[in-house]
């Protein structure tokens, strides 16, 4: 599809990475690899760290389009994306909506249900409600194992599998060291599986399925990112019938939210009967070395290059600017 854009009408491009967030080493790692990307493709892009400039300066330097790579808070949960509303800069992926929305696990898990979509069940410990006697309880509600994590953070930080009542005071304190809010879910024990989604509407397309084997199930950040020890299967080996199952899924997760651009859904699949939960919506996805939805894009024929400049011709804004503006 790349052959089809035209990389110099695109314009000035800053490629946001870095940020303030937990996950600004992974935001640094996927942004210079779509820079590098971009630049290769013939597409006038720059390095811009939120982090250490203001975004004023977008405007005042004259960029046209901006390729978000920022991960976590100030970058994937519609502040960024509303200050480049204001600023008339078309933006990669998801609006403000959407990724405000996607940002919170919680919030996500919501709006789901109200939909009739799967997803975990769980309880949120409020800031008040971190205490033992409290915290103790949530097993007897969710059951055992179970899974502690910051509502509004990504690649696991802060992410742990509780396998006892005794562990479960700790897990709430270090996720409620990246969130005052604490999300306990219940553990499904099954496969771990990614989609990618890319477009809007009607028109999005999920991607191949990719099923996750990490070592003794711990995908957890240092896995993610830092090791080769995770594989990472695609095509899934899963039966026809249960790929189209999560990519359907997928794409109403997707469409339910608000999604455009790209985006990448996290599910499992239960082994007892074969069942898709939804866990969570990656609106703004890594593209590292190891990341998922290069990966998948491989598989159905689009390289990274060529989907980094998709994605960025596909940049606009939630309300777009008059013509004489």
């Amino acid at each position: 599809m790349s052959d089809a854009i035209d990389a110099k009408a695109l314009g000035k491009v800053a490629v946001l990475m870095g940020g303030t967030s937990a996950e600004r080493e992974v935001s640094l790692m996927s942004g210079s690899g779509v820079l590098h990307a971009l630049r290769a493709q013939g597409v006038d892009a720059y390095a811009f760290d939120p982090a250490a400039r203001e975004l004023c300066d977008l405007k005042a330097e004259g960029f046209t389009r901006v390729f978000i790579a920022l991960h976590g808070r100030h970058g994937e949960d519609g502040t960024v994306q509303g200050a480049l509303e204001l600023l008339g800069i078309p933006y990669t992926g998801s609006g403000v909506m959407a990724s405000a929305i996607a940002m919170d696990k919680v919030m996500t898990k919501r709006v789901w249900l109200a939909e009739g979509l799967p997803t975990p069940h769980w309880v949120l410990l409020a800031p008040g409600e971190h205490g033992a006697a409290r915290v103790r309880a949530v097993p007897d509600e969710l059951g055992l194992p179970l899974v502690v994590k910051p509502p509004r953070e990504g690649s696991s930080i802060g992410v742990t599998k509780v396998q006892g009542y005794s562990q479960m005071l700790e897990a709430v304190q270090l996720a409620a060291r990246y969130d005052p809010d604490v999300l306990c879910e219940e553990f499904i024990d099954g496969e771990e599986v990614t989609c990618p989604v890319l477009g809007e509407g009607d028109a999005a397309v999920a991607l191949p399925v990719i099923r996750i084997v990490a070592p003794e199930g711990a995908y957890d950040y240092q896995h993610k990112y830092f090791t080769d020890d995770v594989r990472y299967l695609v095509p899934s080996g899963l039966p026809e019938a249960e790929e189209r199952e999560i990519q359907r899924l997928t794409l109403a997760a997707y469409r339910t939210l608000g999604c455009r651009g790209w985006g990448r859904a996290d599910l499992m699949v239960r082994a007892s009967d074969r069942r898709p939960f939804l866990l969570e919506m990656n609106t703004s996805p890594g593209m590292t070395g190891h990341s998922l939805v290069p990966m998948s894009a491989k598989a159905a024929g689009i390289g990274y290059e060529q989907l980094c400049l998709r994605l960025l011709a596909d940049a606009r804004l939630d309300t777009p600017l008059p013509a004489n503006a």
